[in-house]
């Protein structure tokens, strides 16, 4: 039946590992760089040029000398816009203009709050040097300068200013190193995330290869047996006909569960098949010239996890019988060893060649058997057959917990 929806409709949407990672459950939103940007410059203006303009008025200065102060008291502020880009030389000219807000203008203003912000932004980009440099001439200048034009500085002043200055260099240190853990931590997350996302797509893979595999396998062999019985045994034909109804129905019910996955993004895949359905498994198998025998010694199941498991390898393992080794008769056994579940499936088909195991287990069927397994703790092998062809072995621990 077709489906009008759009494929965002079909599939529930993006799937949930589209966007960023989440954050304790949320998305947590970095702030906007304008935010970031702006920020420095708004509270600069704010303490710097009212604080200007009120000395101005308070000491009566002239117009040339007020419309100076009101200058290097906006300049500061507004050479941080470039910052973002150009941190080391935004550093050298804030420097300057503190410098001359220092020694040009009235001894009462309020600190120059451009300079502080300017050294923490520099270095938290990795200007350390630029800063360093420019901050370090700056002040030797105007000790120098200072001590030229007769300004006198109590030593106490010279050594707050200086420790003030060391404390920007502090600041701007640590937000480097939160910035850079707070990358790393951000990079792990998302390879953690690609990850588990690849991990995701390879189950999915495998549990696709799996039901699509074996049910075409199936279909074949059961339409080959209609198409050979058809004018000598309609009655036989029919049954097959069943069997691939049945098979074909069966396979979409699965396929439709591990795309429920991608589709609802948080439902686990749920393990239908468990190893009572082991008998329906060999019956659909069963053609002329092709005999499925079931070996069942247990006396009670294992775990739900651990019937899954083992009735996808079994699945597999019948799968590549029927498609690869031309054999005639199969035999499942499954049986309790200690507090494990032994699973083994004969074959009298051409069994291996040249490397044999080795060779065998470059096919993306035998390696995910013995991924399955090894999930749970367990293991599969492969081997020769005592009815003359393959013998997978596959033994997995009785509980689900691993």
């Amino acid at each position: 039946m077709s489906d009008s929806r759009s494929p965002e409709q079909n599939w529930g949407g993006p799937p949930p590992w589209a966007g960023r990672p989440p954050w304790n459950g949320r998305e947590r939103q970095a702030p906007p760089a304008a935010f970031v940007l702006l920020a420095p410059v708004v509270i600069s203006l704010l303490v710097q040029v009212p604080a200007a303009i009120g000395i101005a008025v308070w000491q009566h200065l002239d117009w040339a000398a007020g419309l100076l102060q009101i200058s290097l008291a906006v300049a500061g502020p507004l050479a941080l816009v470039a910052s973002r880009r150009y941190p080391g030389p935004t550093v050298a000219v804030v420097s300057l203009l503190a410098l001359a807000d220092l020694v040009l203008t009235s001894d009462a203003g309020p600190p120059y709050l451009a300079l502080a912000f300017a050294i923490v932004l520099a270095v938290a980009r990795g200007a350390v040097i630029w800063a360093a440099a420019s901050v370090v001439a700056v002040w030797a200048a105007a000790l120098v300068v200072g001590s030229m034009l007769g300004l006198t500085w109590h030593p106490f002043r010279i050594a707050i200013t200086t420790l003030a200055l060391a404390a920007c260099f502090g600041i701007g240190w640590f937000v480097r190193t939160r910035r850079t853990r707070a990358a790393a931590y951000r990079a792990e997350a998302m390879r953690r995330r690609q990850t588990a996302e690849e991990r995701e797509r390879v189950r999915i893979a495998r549990e696709l290869h799996d039901v699509i595999g074996h049910a075409l396998s199936q279909i074949n062999v059961q339409a080959s047996v209609g198409l050979h019985l058809m004018d000598r045994d309609a009655e036989q034909a029919r049954t097959a006909l069943a069997h691939i109804k049945e098979t074909s129905k069966t396979a979409l019910e699965e396929v439709r569960s591990v795309l429920g996955v991608i589709r609802d993004g948080e439902a686990p895949l749920v393990p239908q098949a468990e190893l009572a359905e082991l008998p329906r498994l060999v019956g659909g198998l069963a053609a002329p010239g092709f005999a499925v025998e079931l070996d069942d010694r247990l006396a009670a199941p294992p775990g739900r996890a651990v019937q899954f498991a083992a009735y996808r390898i079994v699945q597999e393992a019948l799968t590549n019988v029927v498609r690869h080794a031309e054999a005639s008769r199969a035999v499942v056994s499954l049986e309790r060893s200690a507090d494990e579940l032994l699973v083994v499936i004969d074959d009298d088909g051409d069994g291996f060649a040249g490397d044999g195991a080795d060779a065998a287990t470059e096919g993306r069927g035998i390696l995910g058997m013995r991924e399955r397994a090894a999930l749970l703790g367990g293991s599969v092998e492969l081997g020769a057959s005592p009815i003359g062809g393959t013998r997978v072995t596959a033994r997995l621990p009785w509980s689900d917990a691993v």
